[in-house]
């Protein structure tokens, strides 16, 4: 795997944007941050966002974002847009329901200012994956190719080891009607040719991935039949996503590094399930962030992004209640958990602009998932 990298700075730090789109080709506040020199487009090393597709097989409004944003920083950069996308991982999950809003944030690495509080501080590694074969989604061979890349972007982010990992943000590839039609044509086999099991699939390898490049899981083949199967399995720290928009995997991980300076620290724990405000409450209180029962407008303030990953519970109960979201034919239930989840979390830090991700299979425990949120230290 070839890895790529802009200029390391001496004291390099993450500058964080969380931007607003009015529709899923709006990309005017990443424009306006250009036109004032508040950010440089050669600095941007990846964009995560939430569009207010289905966020289904069918969900064009993330291909759209990614072309209108490469389609901008390459007019900036004097790039072709087909070559950022082999560049900068956009990962962009759709389905922004309830009180979700649509939006998307932009990391960025510049030189720290003298002033800057010393680290360790967050950093930002990313890396991207060969194209994927189609017999290879959602086998021990993908899990392989996640691992790579993380420990690619963990280098990249100059992160000492895997304990200092903190979040790791993925976007993978999964089979499509077209892709499993020529694969199965070819006479290769496949790992499942049913489009909505597929992205199952795909993002429990990749969670796998994650868990093996972390030392959480053991290189073995075998652990392949476990995928969909042993939910006990699995990692606290991974957050996938699957796409028709991507053809490889799309790694970003965010940890921290004693190389980074500057304010920005990130906390990450797991979602025993939907209604797990304390976990909420533990990440918070890791940043020093009190909710009682709202953040308040300073603590607000101080919040640069938040990420959620969530699952509705296949066993069909919720602390012992039974849920209707797996049955519901005119909702799907990822469509469910986003919202129900995405309405707990922003009600506790008063902000809808949260990235909530349904599909949480082995991310986190088996019908919950993780939450974590990057914010800036407490100033005297």
């Amino acid at each position: 795997m070839d890895a790529f990298f802009i200029p390391f700075p001496v004291s390099p730090e993450l500058q964080v944007h969380r931007l607003p789109m009015d529709h899923p080709g709006d990309l005017s506040a990443l424009a306006k941050l250009l036109d004032q020199g508040v950010l440089r487009a050669q600095d941007v090393l990846a964009v995560i966002g939430k569009t207010e597709g289905n966020g289904g097989v069918n969900d064009f409004t993330r291909g759209f974002f990614t072309q209108s944003l490469m389609a901008l920083l390459g007019t900036r950069l004097g790039r072709a847009p087909q070559q950022l996308l082999q560049e900068i991982p956009c990962i962009l999950s759709g389905g922004t329901e309830g009180v979700l809003s649509p939006h998307y944030v932009v990391f960025a690495r510049a030189e720290a200012a003298p002033d800057a509080l010393p680290g360790p501080a967050l950093a930002l590694g990313r890396a991207l994956g060969p194209v994927m074969d189609a017999q290879d989604m959602g086998r021990w061979a993908q899990v392989r190719q996640v691992a790579a890349a993380v420990r690619t972007a963990m280098a990249d982010a100059r992160i000492s080891g895997p304990a200092d990992v903190g979040f790791v943000q993925v976007k993978c590839p999964f089979l499509t009607p077209s892709l499993a039609e020529s694969a199965s044509a070819a006479g290769r086999p496949l790992g499942c040719p049913d489009a909505n099991r597929s992205m199952a699939l795909s993002r429990a390898a990749g969670a796998f991935g994650v868990a093996l490049a972390l030392g959480e899981l053991d290189d073995d083949p075998a652990l392949e039949a476990a995928l969909l199967g042993d939910f006990s399995l699995f990692s606290n720290r991974a957050s996938i996503s699957c796409g028709v928009e991507v053809q490889a995997c799309e790694v970003v991980v965010l940890g921290h590094s004693a190389q980074w300076r500057g304010p920005l620290r990130l906390a990450c724990a797991p979602m025993a399930d939907a209604l797990d405000l304390g976990a909420v409450s533990q990440v918070l209180a890791e940043l020093g962030l009190h909710a009682q029962p709202q953040l308040g407008e300073r603590d607000q303030a101080r919040v640069a992004a938040a990420f959620v990953k969530c699952e509705p519970d296949r066993r069909g109960r919720v602390r012992g209640a039974r849920h209707t979201m797996l049955g519901d034919t005119d909702i799907n239930a990822q469509r469910h958990i986003r919202g129900a989840v995405g309405g707990l979390v922003a009600g506790v830090l008063g902000d809808g602009r949260i990235f909530v991700s349904g599909g949480a299979e082995h991310q986190g425990p088996d019908g919950g998932g993780l939450i974590a949120v990057i914010a800036e230290v407490a100033q005297p």
